[in-house]
């Protein structure tokens, strides 16, 4: 008889054991984020637990001592975005190969901070970028131009690379929508040469930027973020 039931009784032990992890880790992620969880179930890999809440699944450990959201891995104790990080260290770049020369230069103020970006001439967060770092001073901005979102874009990037006045065409065009000179008959082959740079570095959007210390920020971030980055690097 003996036999019979054990089984059953280590069964309902640690169904209840499991139930009340579930609860734990429930009531932990609620106090941590805040946010109202539906259910948690142990996902079966690596003692991670499925966390279901407002339309969404992410993962957990039974201290919840980091949060899987959407692929991210995040600290539970600070809340940094450690695969965010991660990715800016592995896709760093060293900033002394940079091939300058192909890029569009604008000094300002003493130019002693430095800060390159990949743009297309037709992106529309790359105008906004651009609007942005009008009001950064005492900084060398190169601008490599790098069409990938049309003939256009490409058309637009010689004519901008074959004008008078590169940065002046550049700052006409993103800043006050002045199209640049239709010329396009001198040497562009910087710009076909940007765009084999780019795909080498697995560019794949714009604006993508760099900072001196050769890390990797894609997007149009905030202008208080570059200050931030840029003051660091002093």
């Amino acid at each position: 008889m003996l036999r019979k039931v054990l089984p059953v009784a280590l069964a309902m032990m640690f169904s209840c054991a499991a139930m009340a992890d579930e609860a734990e880790v429930k009531k932990a992620v609620e106090a941590k984020l805040g946010a109202k969880v539906e259910s948690v179930t142990k996902s079966g890999y690596l003692g991670l637990y499925e966390v279901y809440g407002e339309g969404g699944i992410f993962y957990t450990d039974e201290k919840v001592s980091a949060l899987l959201f959407n692929g991210q891995l995040i600290d539970g104790k600070t809340m940094k975005n450690v695969t965010e990080e991660r990715m800016r260290k592995l896709t760093a770049i060293k900033f002394a190969d940079l091939p300058l020369d192909r890029a569009i230069k604008q000094v300002r103020g003493d130019g002693k901070r430095v800060l390159v970006t990949f743009e297309d001439p037709n992106c529309g967060y790359c105008k906004r970028l651009a609007k942005d770092l009008q009001k950064l001073d005492n900084v060398t901005l190169y601008t490599f131009l790098y069409p990938i979102l049309s003939e256009d874009s490409v058309r637009k990037s010689k004519q901008i690379w074959c004008a008078t006045d590169r940065a002046k065409a550049w700052n006409d065009w993103m800043i006050d929508a002045k199209a640049p000179p239709a010329k396009e008959d001198c040497d562009t082959t910087a710009v076909v040469k940007n765009q084999e740079y780019g795909r080498k570095l697995n560019i794949q959007g714009t604006p993508t930027m760099f900072f001196g210390d050769g890390e990797r920020v894609p997007g149009a971030v905030p202008l208080a973020k570059i200050e931030q980055k840029l003051g660091q690097l002093k």
